[in-house]
């Protein structure tokens, strides 16, 4: 939250990203309070840059990211998976 992904970051996570891109994009109360439909999100790597810049507070969280790859450490059993 101190040190948010820039734009090219973001872009980068979306396009090596193993889970469905509107997966980064937390579909918490902050997301209900703002009004936002879930469904414009989904296969929309842009809209997901976007918002995440805009909102930084939604972007899901852990992100595990490589320059090969990246993930969302959830469940955390999935994050000693990726660091093997």
């Amino acid at each position: 939250m101190k040190n948010p992904p820039d734009q090219e970051t973001l872009e980068h996570i979306v396009s090596v990203l193993e889970d469905p891109v509107e997966d980064l994009v937390r579909k918490d109360s902050k997301f209900k309070e703002l009004n936002l439909n879930p469904n414009d999100y989904v296969d929309n790597p842009d809209a997901v840059v976007k918002l995440l810049l805009e909102r930084k507070a939604l972007m899901q969280r852990p992100v595990l990211v490589t320059t090969r790859k990246a993930i969302i450490g959830r469940p955390k059993d999935r994050i000693a998976e990726f660091l093997k």
